[in-house]
């Protein structure tokens, strides 16, 4: 019997059962892990309370071992990172593209989705990849804009109008369809099987269609503990992302010189105190909406980042370089579409030279990372996506994941990081832009484009966009692994726990923020995505064979839902 069906039926003469529409997972009945699955809830919190200790404790030692890790890491697995991502792509696209597959409901035949197109959009955007717009919306170009492959290579000339072409091509590749339909994806894999099947909505449940019923078990378990982890590291970089730009838009707009600290290498950095200070404000505004749910707090809130974006994207067409960045946009998407197979195929190797090594350690600082970060996001924003596209087919789903979010993230980086190069391209700017820091490059685009008390309003606009992008990325992820630890139940008696994962993320960015900056978390954080990129790939295996199987199921008149099953007499019938 396959591991994608249910029991035999009485009709033993049929092609093909009906699919498996049950997986029990153990909650605990009583106490403080009342509905939770402790075999979870427990080894996922020893986990991260174990990285906050030695982060806390033994600084040193945990700088020198991340080092060490990460190097190890990245030189070993560079590759799989990259050709994964290039797999999920083509599996993306051919799920939305073939009609029978592209037509398939998440959920029951004829289902409404339960959000509006534009909340869906507003949740989708938000929770993904919001808060990293906001800063590499202007850093990335420009750090591509200096330095590229191209420039590396010595066709292109740094910082010179050749070279934004490049530049943008590996700036859409970064924020395009890699990170896009990685989530994609993981929402799918989890959502068809959750609202079509019945099945709990959790990670475990998406590799019933490969395991069945060993899900249940200790198995199960591990793939759950497994995504919690990456839940919390990729958000932590999300996150830390988000207060270092935080604090810096505070001391943009005049709240004080003890915010911001000078590092070894003459620039500046948040303040431990700053940095505290952020979180304490941040995650208590998230862990207040996260107890509110996702049909309120979150809904709300990414309505109005969604709102304050379009309202900051038009400051940039108007005020800032609109009709350029409308070229940008065109030769960028171009572009990006002709190179989309050659760069995501891309490995570079050494040959000894000076140019080729600095060619590997570019792949691995930008592209091998990116691919780690959107991996350890995944079944945050996956989970996410799953539990918020309830109703759709997998082609209006496709589209809206994985199309929709990466035009938006081009367009902010043409219409920001295109007004901040083409202020430098003309002058204007003298160099103040590219020498900023990548959390203060947006202000200092804003400060060279804007008079002075003008600039100091829109970074106050920045700092609160950042705010809300900030709360809704965090609330989300504490529903999430809520989520996950209550065996795919999000509503209930949570309010301990999500206190507790907000203090956690709290202790994970905060200690990893001051331990070495972002690049500590990022190195964690790309240690932790390893172990679910084996789950993703599993869950790539998984979704091909459940959408395959209901296909054959349709044909042959065998249910393809829960509800079906429920009203099924055991014979073949018209395809449901």
């Amino acid at each position: 019997m396959s591991s994608d069906t249910a029991e035999p039926s009485q009709s033993s003469d049929l092609p093909i059962e009906p699919p498996m529409v049950d997986l029990p997972i153990d909650t605990h009945d009583k106490g403080f892990y009342d509905g939770f699955s402790r075999e979870v809830s427990i080894p996922g919190k020893i986990i991260v309370a174990l990285i906050i200790m030695w982060a806390i404790f033994f600084p040193v030692r945990a700088s020198n071992t991340l080092e060490l890790a990460n190097s190890s890491i990245i030189s070993n697995f560079s590759g799989w990172y990259v050709y994964l991502v290039a797999a999920l792509i083509v599996v993306c696209f051919l799920l939305a593209i073939i009609p029978q597959s592209g037509s398939l409901r998440i959920g029951p035949p004829g289902e409404e989705p339960e959000f509006s197109r534009f909340s869906w959009i507003s949740m989708l955007f938000g929770a993904g990849i919001g808060i990293g717009m906001l800063t590499y919306s202007t850093g990335e170009p420009l750090a591509h804009f200096v330095s590229n492959p191209d420039i590396i290579r010595g066709t292109v000339e740094s910082a010179s109008v050749e070279a934004v072409r490049p530049a943008y091509a590996w700036t859409f590749l970064h924020w395009g369809f890699g990170a896009w339909c990685t989530y994609a994806l993981v929402g799918l894999a989890i959502g068809y099987v959750s609202h079509r099947r019945g099945l709990p909505l959790t990670i475990r449940s998406s590799l019933a269609p490969l395991f069945g019923k060993a899900m249940s078990g200790p198995a199960g378990h591990v793939v759950d503990v497994v995504a919690v982890v990456a839940t919390i590291l990729g958000v932590a970089v999300t996150m830390g992302l988000g207060v270092q730009q935080f604090v810096t838009g505070l001391y943009r707009i005049g709240l004080g010189e003890w915010l911001l600290t000078a590092t070894e290498d003459g620039g500046m950095t948040a303040s431990p105190a700053a940095i505290v200070t952020a979180l304490l404000i941040l995650v208590g505004a998230s862990t207040i909406s996260a107890l509110s749910g996702v049909g309120r707090g979150i809904k709300w809130l990414s309505n109005i980042n969604m709102a304050l974006s379009l309202a900051l994207l038009s400051i940039f067409a108007f005020a800032g370089s609109g009709l350029y960045a409308l070229q940008l946009l065109g030769f960028g998407i171009w572009d990006y579409i002709v190179t989309l197979p050659e760069h995501s195929l891309t490995l570079f190797t050494s040959d000894g030279s000076d140019a080729g090594n600095i060619l590997v350690q570019w792949q691995l600082d930008w592209s091998v990372f990116y691919w780690a970060w959107w991996i350890a996001f995944a079944p945050f924003v996956g989970m996410f996506t799953a539990r918020i596209s309830r109703g759709r087919t997998i082609r209006e789903y496709m589209i809206g994941v994985a199309l929709v979010p990466s035009l938006m993230c081009f367009l902010w980086m043409v219409l920001a990081g295109g007004t901040a190069i083409d202020l430098e391209l003309s002058g204007a700017a003298e160099g103040s832009i590219l020498s900023a820091g990548i959390s203060d490059q947006l202000y200092a685009t804003l400060a060279v484009l804007l008079q002075p008390g003008v600039a100091a309003v829109v970074s106050g606009f920045v700092v609160l966009l950042l705010m809300t992008y900030l709360i809704t990325s965090v609330d989300s992820a504490i529903l999430i692994v809520n989520t996950i630890n209550g065996a795919g139940e999000d509503e209930g008696g949570r309010r301990y726990h999500i206190v507790f994962w907000g203090m956690a993320l709290s202790f994970v960015v905060g200690s990893m923020l001051i331990l070495g900056g972002i690049d500590a978390i990022s190195v964690t954080m790309i240690i932790g995505a390893l172990p679910f990129s084996f789950v993703v790939v599993a869950m790539c295996i998984s979704i091909i064979k459940a959408v395959i199987y209901d296909l054959v199921r349709k044909h042959h008149g065998v249910p393809t839902t829960a509800i079906g099953c429920e009203e099924w007499d055991g014979t073949a019938a018209k395809p449901l």
